[in-house]
């Protein structure tokens, strides 16, 4: 019955001036015989729209064409028996006009647009792509031309109606008007097929082949853009082919080796390095800490032979003893055919072995497996929002890129978009400077930006319509406002972590301290300690993954953090919250930075460590030091009890942080376990 009304309903709606021309002038239909069958239809059109099973208005709400085509028509057909003039069942095709020119236009004002609508119908995912607001953009100029369309259409079918016979008025609404819309929609097809070819693809790291990109096709460049030192597509597929042929001679002359620890400063020799270890099918273990203790305990923990490889020769003063030189291999291996360049072997991303290490919170490494398939889906979704704002720039970063966000954001999300990225991390403020010249896409975490603004003072850096990601720990509000105020732009903030990928984001100008979490993420507080606890595609675990921090949910699913449940500590009996008393240190205005740890030797207690803002220099200039300690003594002790007040105090030019800027609680412990400095 469904289909039958359908098919009914678009062939009455082609047909009807055709209709109408033959029964009133080919065969003389009497008017009053032709007006009770326009009533007659329109009764059949109201209990198609109107019968069927289910709720009332649900079917009315869905059959609203066809009701409102019943309407018209059951309105013109009393007209017409009642009066004995055929104005109103000539109108219809007037009607119709406007009715779809008030349906098209509305969407023009109120998005999305219908043909966007109707491309998201055909193409179920195209809202969540990265190419969604290109193409919803393509979609408004199509609307709008259907909205012309129908306004000029619906103008002649009036002035047919009054100003010419009823043989001109068929013509035109029964044949002209329908050559004209499938004119319109064959040049549109036309047209859509050009801009859909030259719609950007995303080119993964388990997806992309030889042909994904041109071979002049620029994938990074050094120091900044226009110094015009660029690798292109050709070098990458050369680089990792000759990596890819060493992994597997190595195999065969000293015996396979499955396990393979990773660690390259330079993001382009970690690029070609990691997509030749897994082209090779190998597990890689990712580690920014290459010091000589930490890498013996990874590769205990890894258990059999594991190999290391790496773009640096020495570490802590000490050369770096029985590892591989990425740069000597690149430059001594001989030239690869052209089939190695271009056969790329697959890369099944659900079979993709990844290790993350982090040192965690005892100083040892700690893995987190990691699959291709997690970081893709987290690519996917970046890219979906932010597509455009990568596309325009030209990638620049401050951080390590063996942690998830500096892997995700410097090397996974740039080779997908096909966005260039710099071979060098930044690594001093004032190379910010020379970037005058583009636009870029600053990769930032907090410490960095509190670094820079700090040189910079009260001068702006030359950037022209940067962007920046920053993670890696909070954006304070002070810096947030400094930030926009040097660079030109207030941070986006990613709130992640290793086990979760991103969660969730803010921009401080927009949201304030609420994070918005990401749109494939479902986010509640764990009834017993109250913390966050979230389920994602990039969370393997169907029961999800509980993180540390505690949060307060608000009714639309934002939520702001209050700390971490960890920062909860006893001393003597008493909980106290350590974010807390940073928190309240920072508001004397004295405190660029600080951290308080718990300390347990004979007893426990409370140590602060604090660098000391340029206000805070000049009122304890030359003042004791335990002086100073009795000022932020008193000062805390308005808000806490002196049982729990820091019992011992350092202060410092800068707290001890790693190339990520997060501080480690061992190391800020170390600077109360000996003598003071």
């Amino acid at each position: 019955m469904k289909l039958f009304s359908k098919i009914l309903f678009v062939i009455l709606s082609i047909l009807y001036p055709a209709v109408v021309f033959s029964c009133l002038v080919i065969f003389h239909v009497p008017l009053k015989v032709f007006s009770l069958f326009v009533v007659f239809i329109a009764l059949v059109y109201l209990l198609l729209a109107t019968g069927g099973g289910g709720n009332l208005s649900a079917r009315l709400k869905k059959n609203l064409r066809l009701l409102a085509s019943a309407g018209l028509l059951l309105f013109a057909g009393i007209f017409c028996l009642a009066t004995g003039k055929t104005l109103f069942i000539k109108l219809y095709p007037v009607l119709m006009n406007l009715i779809f020119l008030f349906t098209f236009g509305s969407t023009l004002f109120l998005p999305p647009n219908i043909c966007f609508r109707f491309a998201c119908l055909a193409q179920k995912n195209l809202s969540k792509s990265h190419i969604a607001r290109r193409v919803e953009n393509y979609c408004f100029k199509v609307t709008l031309i259907w909205c012309v369309f129908f306004f000029l259409n619906g103008t002649v079918a009036f002035y047919t109606v009054f100003w010419k016979s009823d043989k001109i008025w068929s013509i035109y609404n029964g044949g002209i008007s329908y050559l004209l819309m499938g004119l319109l929609f064959t040049v549109e097809f036309i047209v859509r097929m050009v801009v859909n070819s030259k719609m950007p693809k995303l080119s993964y790291i388990t997806k992309f082949n030889a042909k994904s990109y041109p071979l002049e096709k620029v994938v990074c460049y050094e120091h900044k853009w226009s110094d015009k030192k660029y690798l292109t597509w050709g070098d990458f597929l050369t680089e990792s082919a000759k990596i890819r042929n060493f992994i597997r001679d190595q195999d065969s002359q000293s015996g396979t080796c499955e396990k393979w620890i990773l660690h390259c400063e330079d993001y382009w020799h970690f690029l070609c390095s990691f997509i030749a270890l897994l082209q090779c099918k190998k597990e890689v273990l990712l580690t920014a800490n290459i010091s000589p203790k930490f890498i013996e305990e990874i590769k205990e923990g890894a258990g059999g032979k594991v190999n290391f490889f790496t773009d640096q020769t020495e570490v802590e003063g000490k050369k770096i003893e029985d590892s591989i030189f990425i740069p000597k291999i690149v430059e001594e291996a001989k030239e690869p055919s052209e089939s190695e360049k271009m056969n790329v072997p697959e890369i099944i991303s659900d079979e993709t072995k990844i290790l993350m290490f982090t040192s965690g919170s005892t100083g040892h490494p700690k893995a987190v497996h990691q699959r291709m398939t997690e970081f893709e889906l987290d690519n996917a979704f970046i890219l979906s929002k932010w597509y455009e704002e990568f596309a325009s720039r030209k990638v620049c970063a401050v951080n390590s890129q063996h942690h998830i966000y500096g892997f995700l954001f410097t090397i996974s999300l740039p080779f997908a978009a096909g966005v260039p990225f710099r071979r060098k991390r930044v690594e001093f403020p004032e190379e910010f400077e020379a970037l005058d010249d583009e636009s870029y896409m600053i990769i930032a975490v907090p410490a960095f930006l509190k670094r820079t603004c700090a040189e910079m003072g009260e001068k702006r850096l030359p950037l022209k319509n940067p962007w920046i990601f920053s993670s890696g720990g909070a954006v304070s509000p002070e810096l947030a406002v400094d930030t926009e105020r040097v660079f030109g732009f207030c941070p986006l903030e990613v709130y992640g972590s290793t086990e979760t990928s991103g969660i969730a984001y803010r921009q401080q100008t927009k949201n304030g301290l609420v994070w918005t979490p990401f749109d494939n993420a479902k986010i509640w507080l764990d009834k017993d300690d109250g913390c966050l606890t979230i389920i994602s595609p990039y969370i393997k675990d169907p029961a999800g993954f509980k993180t540390g921090d505690l949060a307060e949910m608000h009714e639309d699913g934002t939520f702001l953090l209050k700390g971490r449940a960890d920062s909860i500590v006893k001393i003597e009996e008493k909980r106290i919250s350590v974010t807390e008393v940073e928190n309240r240190l920072l508001s004397t205005g004295l405190v660029a930075d600080c951290s308080v740890v718990p300390m347990s030797d004979r007893r426990q207690y409370l140590a602060a460590a604090l660098v000391l803002n340029a206000e805070g220099k000049a009122k304890f200039e030359g003042m004791e030091k335990y002086l100073i300690n009795r000022y932020f003594h008193d000062y805390l002790l308005q808000f806490f009890e002196n049982v729990v007040l820091p019992k011992k105090w350092r202060y410092l030019e800068k707290l001890p942080t790693d190339v990520q800027g997060k501080k480690h609680k061992p190391e800020i412990q170390a600077l109360f376990t000996g003598e003071e400095n």
